[in-house]
């Protein structure tokens, strides 16, 4: 075993080296490339992935086209670090989305993104959804947008459907190219999967590569889809099943909230039509078999307010439509624990990647950055702290060789939710849950998030403890130990990089 294990970094070189020659042959020009970020959806809401009750037919078929991720994370537990992650390759904290407080937080120009590396390799690009970066509305004067981040041509919205611009069914007005085009009267994933077809058939160069960055609201609040579909789930049947729904250990709201399932249940049978939809394009236009798909999701799903309520805080029925599951992982959104942060991960690319696979090798957010590189030629920037890997081995599943232990952050503060960890770790199957110390009397927000380091932490084995409920810590001091010296190494270079900017 040994001289094998000596061995292994050449051996995932050569697969590598593989691989990307599949791709060049498969084209005289390197493969466009098609990321499709759903926002809140669950690693239990597909039923490609275990869901007895959402009809998601398109993209079932799509995982039966490609490779389905079992171990596919996003780059943090919530929204923007995670997007982040995904345009940088880099943990959102370096980045300096921390949301411990209110300052200002956005994508700053200095960062590299996965768009202006492409843009520099030949590709044309294009933004469409949730931006979630930066203020779009006032892009020009105050923060850099998807123009100033590397995309030719983008139609987007600041952040998503809660603005005074809009409401539950109508999406708030867009910006395209930096300029308002008005309140458009449609759903959310409808408006941006067409007008990214239209660019797709009439717009782009057919010279070029291209590169498409598709973010939908959906599932994501307010939560009001279509009659036609919230009415598919209106009958006995899903009641019963939906009962039988894992939430990540975490309780429903004490008031009965059973209707609105179908709302939610209706939200994510659409996002799925309209995903099939851009995929019929792709294919019409003859595209399909040299292009690269992503399928995710930003974070895992939206919890009703069962955690501020368990602490006498507040009740938001804006919530109480989040029927999302993360199927039978602990923690949803924002948790450090498996289901805040792994997602659905679906990834095609014909004649590289066999059609009707499974692989349960760790792929994170901050790779996909590296891996469309690797993929495409493209070069990695290499005058920064780039965290994620070239981890396209991962879509064979073969092992993937990483510099450092994968690492999440929750970006609250905890005074608030000083119940929920703030850190957890990932090395091989083990995860190490943290905790920072707690906020003292007396000192601010910024000294106590500056100097704290990871205190109380747990352990669990992911491969026979999906759902982290056997803390296994003490029988493992020494893998403790180890684990956490890493993790509090790389929290404090996280961090402190991200509080230099």
């Amino acid at each position: 075993m040994k001289p094998l294990l000596r061995r292994m970094p050449l051996l995932c070189s050569i697969a590598l080296l593989l691989l990307a020659c599949c791709v060049a042959q498969a084209s005289d020009r390197p493969p466009n490339v098609i990321i499709f970020l759903a926002d809140d959806l669950g690693y239990g809401d597909l039923a490609c992935y275990g869901n007895p009750i959402v009809q998601t037919p398109n993209l079932d078929r799509f995982a039966r086209e490609g490779v389905r991720l079992t171990d596919c994370h996003a780059g943090g537990t919530v929204c923007s670090p995670s997007r982040a992650a995904l345009l940088t390759g880099r943990n959102p904290y370096r980045s300096g989305f921390f949301y411990i407080h209110g300052k200002d937080t956005y994508l700053k120009d200095e960062e590299v993104t996965l768009a202006e590396v492409l843009k520099d390799q030949g590709y044309e690009t294009g933004f469409w959804g949730k931006w979630h970066l930066s203020t779009l509305e006032k892009t020009h004067y105050v923060h850099p947008g998807p123009s100033e981040q590397g995309f030719d041509y983008w139609m987007g919205t600041t952040l998503n459907a809660f603005d005074k611009l809009g409401g539950p069914r109508r999406p708030k007005a867009f910006i395209k190219n930096g300029e308002p085009v008005g309140t458009v009267d449609a759903w959310y994933c409808d408006v941006i999967v067409d007008d990214a077809r239209d660019w797709l058939v009439n717009q782009r160069s057919k010279q070029k590569p291209f590169f498409m960055y598709v973010c939908s609201h959906e599932p994501h609040t307010p939560i009001d889809p279509p009659a036609e579909y919230s009415n598919r789930y209106d009958n006995a049947e899903v009641d019963q099943l939906e009962k039988q729904t894992q939430y990540g250990q975490i309780s429903r709201p004490k008031k009965d909230i059973s209707d609105n399932k179908k709302d939610y249940y209706g939200t994510v049978n659409q996002l799925d039509d309209a995903f099939g939809r851009l995929m019929k394009t792709l294919e019409e236009e003859g595209l399909r078999e040299n292009t690269l798909v992503l399928f995710t999701s930003d974070n895992g799903p939206e919890t009703p307010v069962t955690v501020e309520e368990s602490l006498g805080q507040w009740e938001d029925p804006i919530r109480d439509k989040c029927f999302g599951s993360p199927g039978v992982l602990r923690g949803m959104k924002r948790f450090p624990y498996e289901g805040g942060h792994r997602v659905p991960g679906l990834v095609r690319l014909p004649g590289v990647i066999p059609a009707g696979t499974e692989s349960h090798v760790l792929f994170n957010g901050t790779d996909i950055l590296p891996t469309v590189c690797g993929l495409t030629g493209a070069n990695v920037p290499t005058n920064r702290n780039v965290d994620g890997v070239d981890a396209s081995d991962a879509f064979l599943g073969r092992t993937v060789q990483r510099g450092h232990s994968a690492i999440w952050f929750y970006p609250h503060h905890g005074d608030t939710w000083f119940r929920m960890p703030q850190i957890s770790m990932r090395q091989g199957d083990l995860t190490l849950i943290a905790w920072l110390p707690k906020r003292t009397e007396g000192v601010s927000l910024d000294e106590w998030f500056a100097t704290s380091d990871p205190d109380r932490v747990a352990l669990y084995d992911v491969s026979i403890d999906p759902g982290q409920s056997n803390d296994i810590a003490s029988k493992h001091p020494e893998i403790v130990s180890s684990m956490k010296k890493e993790m509090t190494a790389l929290w404090r270079e996280m961090r402190d990089e991200g509080l230099s900017k």
